[in-house]
């Protein structure tokens, strides 16, 4: 098929470009790294790790997250966007570690997607940048956007968009698949204003094929 060919020379052309890109989000410990993602949604990874950068100094433990006074919280997290669910979801999150999983972040996708405020793009990067596990890929609005540019899905849906990629993307690239189209889409193919003269897979690119060049 057309498309595992053109994923495969993707992959090639933007692992030599963003050679040992990784996750943009900090994190020391699996637990911080659930908390950064879940903090991520609607909101940059650059705001986010400016906000961790003092959160993770303040709430050391899962045990501090469960026993954290919510309106504090909301307030530690306000810049993030949408600060009020996930304060609850967080602190309701880490109770539920504490109490069913004895303080260990799950490591299967059944059991991370009853966590609260996460869905299988967290639990995808739980499990990848957490745990080294490939259970699928993670999609966000840049591999939405970038997906249907480039010509890899057709579907607005994320769970789609990723069963879409999971078909063509080798499984070894499974994790890093989404930290390379991210940092195209941050990069060069900006949302607003893509930079097509320096992007290094434009000759593979749908959209630049059939309206721009």
């Amino acid at each position: 098929m057309k498309n595992n060919k053109n994923i495969d020379q993707i992959i090639a052309v933007l692992n030599k470009e963003y050679k040992g890109i990784d996750i943009a989000l900090n994190f020391s410990n699996v637990f911080e790294l659930l908390v950064a993602t879940i903090l991520s949604a609607q909101c940059t990874d650059k705001r986010v790790n400016i906000v961790t950068s003092s959160l993770f100094k303040k709430y050391k433990t899962i045990e501090d997250y469960a026993n954290a006074d919510i309106t504090c919280f909301e307030e530690d997290i306000k810049s993030t966007g949408f600060f009020r669910n996930k304060a609850k979801n967080i602190i309701a999150t880490a109770n539920i570690i504490l109490k069913q999983y004895n303080g260990i972040v799950p490591k299967t996708m059944e059991e991370l997607i009853t966590l609260k405020g996460v869905a299988r793009k967290t639990a995808n990067i739980v499990l990848g940048s957490g745990y080294g596990i490939s259970e699928g890929i993670a999609v966000d609005t840049h591999v939405i956007r970038l997906s249907n540019l480039i010509g890899l899905s057709k579907s607005s849906d994320p769970k789609k968009i990723e069963k879409d990629l999971m078909k063509i993307v080798p499984k070894k690239y499974w994790i890093k698949v989404s930290f390379l189209i991210q940092t195209l889409g941050r990069r060069v193919c900006k949302a607003r204003k893509p930079d097509h003269d320096i992007c290094p897979v434009k000759h593979l690119c749908k959209y630049y094929l059939t309206n721009v060049k």
